[in-house]
């Protein structure tokens, strides 16, 4: 049986769930990890928002809760759209995207669900790209389509175009930086729909109507590199988003793939780069199929991946006693620490730790990096 016929595991959320879920990642200062601790803390949505007030004033000031008409209105503009919203742990949520640390509670989905289930290859590179860096991704992404594999990317101009535009009769997915109505670049929006014709599909982890800033390109490149096996570079220069991309792919365990350029192009630099750092040599689709095959069994869900929905038993022990919250505070600075340091200078409970820390996160002060450390927003 191949990964794209393996049942599919989990459970479709009622909608007053679904309202929940959306209500809290939609509020001010609460993002994916943000979103777990809660929903692991006070095991469910519901109860989740009626702390959220109260938890943000501890850290030290107030926030917005979304409220149920906005997310009605959310889910109508969607609908509008052809669009729904697939949560984490259901069985439409990208296999592979499900495991990462950040994985987004909700995503805004338009197209077919089928793409989704299969084994999937991101490529990315310069906007900017040559004529034979955009041939050469039409290469890839044809041979690796034939072989089965969707193809991921980012929907800006250059290769991620190119790699759409070659994958469209196999197999495409399209991340968005903003919301699903808010396309960037709108050149593109001709692409968009035939992607969706193809029984591609576009996914957004952002809200609709909201309009894409510097800072959320990245947000975006975690999702086309969590939803892959692996990740291959194509064209890009020394500072450049696709390097982005292939860090966290590194991170999440992926492997991560980069064509050879003259070292008189910029844009190979960045390849070139990547190569010398161990990236795997790519010139056809050959070689990212011969190095994933052996991974694609990754693919069949384990069907107990994901738990948010379960109590997680705090209670007033968790509580930070008389003084507690000062020190734990105490210990954090600018530097990123590991959470287990903190619970052992401390000797605070993990429970207690985590509770403080989520109280900064909701107030905005604390800032989460790779591998669950944190650091003071100053």
């Amino acid at each position: 049986m191949s990964p794209a016929d393996a049942p599919k595991v989990g459970v479709p959320l009622p909608l007053a769930t679904r309202l929940a879920w959306l209500r809290v990642i939609r509020s001010e200062n609460v993002g994916p990890a943000t979103f777990r601790a809660l929903i692991n803390r006070y095991g469910g949505a519901e109860a989740a928002l009626e702390t959220l007030p109260e938890l943000a004033a501890r850290g030290g000031r107030k926030i917005k809760v979304a409220s149920l008409a906005a997310v009605e209105d959310e889910m109508a503009r969607a609908e509008r759209l052809g669009a729904r919203f697939v949560c984490l742990g259901e069985p439409d949520y990208p296999v592979l995207l499900r495991r990462t640390e950040q994985a987004p509670p909700v995503l805004a989905v338009m197209g077919g669900s089928e793409v989704l289930a299969r084994p999937a290859v991101a490529i990315v590179g310069a906007r900017n790209a040559s004529l034979s860096g955009i041939k050469l991704t039409g290469r890839f992404a044809t041979g690796l389509g034939r072989a089965g594999y969707a193809v991921v990317s980012g929907l800006a101009r250059g290769i991620d175009a190119a790699a759409h535009e070659a994958s469209l009769s196999t197999g495409t997915i399209g991340v968005f930086a903003g919301g699903l109505d808010r396309p960037y670049p709108s050149e593109n929006r001709p692409l968009m729909r035939q992607i969706i014709d193809a029984d591609g599909c576009l996914i957004s982890e952002m809200p609709f109507g909201w309009e894409p800033r510097a800072r959320d390109f990245p947000r975006r490149n975690r999702l086309v590199a969590g939803m892959a096996l692996g990740l291959l570079v194509v064209e890009a220069a020394t500072r450049s988003g696709s390097l982005i991309s292939a860090r966290l792919s590194a991170e999440m365990g992926r492997l991560v793939f980069a064509v050879p350029g003259s070292p008189l192009d910029p844009r190979a630099a960045g390849t070139n780069g990547l190569l010398k750092e161990g990236a795997i040599l790519a010139t056809d689709a050959g070689d990212v199929i011969a190095a994933l095959r052996p991974l694609d069994a990754r693919m069949t869900p384990p069907g107990d991946d994901v738990a948010l929905e379960e109590p997680a038993g705090s209670g007033p022990a968790d509580e930070p006693a008389e003084g507690e919250r000062e020190r734990i505070i105490e210990t954090l600075g600018s530097t990123p620490i590991e959470i287990d340091d903190i619970i052992i200078h401390t000797g605070s409970t993990p429970g207690a730790v985590q509770l403080v820390l989520l109280e900064l996160d909701l107030a905005g002060r604390l800032e989460r990096h790779a591998n669950g450390r944190v650091s003071l927003l100053l």
